[in-house]
């Protein structure tokens, strides 16, 4: 059977629209549907302008405000917290098909050098028992040390027990105080009601809902969107779903083709797409849309990596480098840095992909994002440093 073939502008649109970014980020805000459309939001604690979460959030709808998120996860419990690719905010609904990604982590973890010589069956049980007796407990109620040379990072033990039981689903994020993470038991924090899925089942829900929100993807796209299922896990349900399912070959910016899959309506959903927006728009280095960089180069011809880890003096671009879209080319990139008492946005870099990029039009565009962006983060002037 020939397969469909997807052109590279098409291709483009396509991943736009399926990642929240094709259309202008307006209207009324419904911070929980955002978060279903994209199935998780990943969580970073780094704050240089506004912290990962809220700025992706804000990137589909920028009437979000960085008070939307919490009362999702700690009034209406509507969220949860958990480890997809990394730790991230999912729907509860999600919650029957995330069963098993509890005991993914906790095997992973049990397994793992670094947290095993830890997890002290008296420790474990210690710390159960205050936070069952206590209520929710943050990391700063206890009082265990780290012991030998302190290195990035190393945690105290009673940190290693929490985090192994949070990634065990055990304890669950009950609330955060700033950034500060409240584990509760997670019988007092998930539905006990859920339907009990198979194993079988929760892959093929995990890996339908992937490729639900990516269009098209390879196996091991499809795999690395949760980063809850094995290879051979994922090519099993694709054999088995196969009636819903087709083959495709999506053009790549440099004009080359890759084999990927799609469900059956993607010629449905290609035939309603229009023009991605050209509003110009400053993504977040965590974005779902661009956090696969070999995809990303893949598709965009955008060559990108996050280099906070990477020592300053080999840096290419900077510490935190924000994406900037237009329409469905990354046109450039730019490194800023939010000063929350002082009230400033101040842009220090600005690189363009080409130098015909920087015009007077668009440098008013981004001027005008930058200040939408400041306002997310409470800041109320733009600076311009010399770039």
């Amino acid at each position: 059977m020939a397969r469909l073939k997807i052109d590279n502008r098409t291709a483009r649109a396509l991943w736009l629209k399926s990642h929240g970014l094709a259309q202008a980020p307006t209207g009324a805000v419904d911070t929980l549907q955002l978060i279903k459309q994209l199935g998780f939001v990943q969580l970073d604690t780094i704050q240089v302008v506004s912290r990962a979460h809220h700025h992706i959030l804000w990137s589909r709808n920028q009437h979000y405000r960085e008070n939307m998120l919490h009362p999702l996860l700690c009034h209406k419990r509507q969220v949860f917290e958990h480890f997809t690719h990394d730790a991230s905010v999912l729907p509860m609904e999600f919650l029957p098909m995330w069963q098993r990604q509890f005991q993914r982590k906790k095997d992973q973890v049990s397994r793992s050098n670094w947290f095993g010589k830890h997890l002290a069956p008296d420790l474990i049980t210690e710390v159960i028992r205050r936070i069952r007796n206590e209520g929710p407990l943050s990391t700063q109620d206890f009082e265990t040390k780290i012991s030998g040379e302190k290195t990035m990072w190393k945690r105290p033990p009673h940190k290693m027990v929490l985090d192994y039981l949070w990634y065990s689903g055990e304890l669950a994020t009950s609330h955060r105080d700033g950034f500060t993470k409240f584990y509760d038991l997670a019988e007092r924090v998930y539905p006990q009601d859920i339907p009990k899925l198979s194993d079988a089942e929760q892959i093929t829900q995990l890996c339908r809902a992937a490729l639900g929100r990516i269009g098209f993807g390879t196996l091991g796209e499809i795999r690395k969107f949760w980063d809850a299922c094995e290879v051979g896990e994922v090519k099993s349900w694709a054999d088995d779903d196969r009636e819903n399912l087709i083959e495709a070959e999506v053009q790549g910016a440099d004009g080359t083709w890759t084999k990927a899959l799609a469900y059956a309506d993607i010629e449905i959903r290609i035939s309603t797409l229009k023009d991605p927006t050209s509003r110009l728009r400053i993504l977040n280095p965590f974005d779902p849309a661009i956090r696969d960089r070999t995809r990303l180069a893949r598709l965009f011809g955008f060559d990108y990596t996050v280099e906070m880890f990477v020592p300053a003096a080999k840096r290419k671009w900077g510490y935190y480098v924000y994406p900037i879209l237009e329409g469905n080319r990354l046109v450039g990139r730019l490194e800023a840095k939010g000063d929350r008492l002082q009230g400033t946005l101040t842009v220090t870099n600005l690189w363009t992909e080409t130098g015909r990029l920087r015009t007077d039009k668009r440098i008013g565009k981004l001027e005008a994002e930058l200040l939408r962006l400041a306002k997310l983060a409470g800041l109320d002037q733009v600076v311009w440093a010399s770039t």
